[in-house]
């Protein structure tokens, strides 16, 4: 079958025969290191090699502007500097240009991005290269509270849930509404080719959730809900990413729309694949291919050897990726194991 035909019968709880669909996600410097160590540039043609069933593809954004010494500015108003590594830099964010707000009117005024500003003059032609080859297709990266979250700064976020909440709504409803409209540009402008939207919030910590489920509910839920329901209205899927344990959202996460819940990062039982199975069924999961211990310090064996424990506990709707981006200090042999495990 092909890549796109595999992921649909995930989806769908359907057989999708000896290996599950995979996913690339990497950090630019992750994939240096991959490229050096494959003494190959062409990232399709090491996509191609590892059976990647699925390719992203996005809209052209504005260029990022320096705004101090070393401190950058995206068009969101989101701060960060860049650390170098050995394989290339790697952003760290700081409080967000809106960081000092005093007033709601201080928000209003920001100047936004408009939905002009992406270009999406080479999406067509990057969704038929991508359906020629049979893979699906997965776009976007809308960021509906972790975003404005940074813009505000992270601890000015959580305390607006309680002593600004209309900011909160300010902020989550203004960019819901410029990536409702993105995605359906882009969209139109794919032909119809899209199979997954991509919706991120971080709602989980590496030792709980970092928002209660009543938070979550009020200020968080309404937003997914409307993002949800203009992806189906495509025709599409959606795939949820929030980095953590978020075992308590799970059930509401299924019952709002949410169809792929990634990167189901294994920091706690609760997030581990036997834990989960009881969700088999009601939803797809995305990701698992733990970054911190097991793709930093395993073997390639034992790397395979979990993956298909993944596939065996959660399949056939479960799809192959890492618990985050592929990071630059995981050994590059290792990212092979996991796209190995199945051949």
């Amino acid at each position: 079958m092909t890549g796109r035909e595999r992921l649909c019968r995930a989806l769908t709880n359907k057989p999708v025969g000896d290996r599950p669909p995979a996913d690339f996600w990497a950090e630019d410097a992750a994939k240096e290191r991959l490229y050096a160590y494959l003494n190959c540039r062409d990232l399709t043609e090491i996509l191609d090699g590892f059976s990647v069933d699925i390719r992203e593809t996005n809209a052209a954004t504005p260029a990022e502007t320096e705004v101090g010494c070393g401190v950058w500015q995206n068009h969101w108003g989101e701060r960060y500097i860049y650390r170098e590594t050995g394989y290339g830099r790697m952003r760290e964010d700081m409080p967000g240009a809106l960081s000092k707000a005093e007033r709601l009117e201080d928000l209003t005024g920001f100047p936004w991005p408009r939905n002009d500003d992406f270009d999406y003059s080479s999406l067509r032609a990057e969704c038929d290269s991508i359906a020629a080859k049979g893979c699906a297709i997965r776009y976007g990266w809308a960021d509906i509270w972790q975003r404005p979250a940074l813009v505000r700064g992270f601890e000015n976020a959580l305390a607006d849930f309680y002593v600004n909440p209309e900011w909160v709504h300010y902020l989550n409803g203004l960019f819901t509404d410029f990536y409702i409209e993105d995605y359906r540009r882009a969209w139109e402008t794919s032909g119809g080719q899209i199979d997954l939207f991509i919706v991120i919030s971080d709602l989980g910590s590496q030792s709980g959730p970092l928002i209660s489920l009543k938070t979550f509910r009020e200020f968080v839920a309404p937003y997914i809900i409307r993002m949800a329901d203009e992806i189906h209205k495509f025709g599409s899927k959606v795939l949820f990413h929030s980095c953590g344990d978020v075992a308590i959202f799970i059930p509401d996460l299924i019952q709002i729309g949410v169809d792929v819940i990634d990167p189901i990062q294994p920091v706690s039982c609760a997030m581990r694949p036997e834990s989960l199975v009881k969700y088999k069924g009601s939803v797809c999961f995305h990701g698992g291919l733990d970054v911190q211990t097991l793709l930093l310090n395993g073997t390639p064996d034992g790397i395979g050897e979990r993956a298909r424990e993944y596939f065996k506990l959660l399949g056939p709707g479960y799809i192959l990726s890492p618990a985050h981006l592929f990071q630059p200090d995981i050994p590059p042999e290792n990212i092979v194991a996991a796209y190995n495990a199945f051949m």
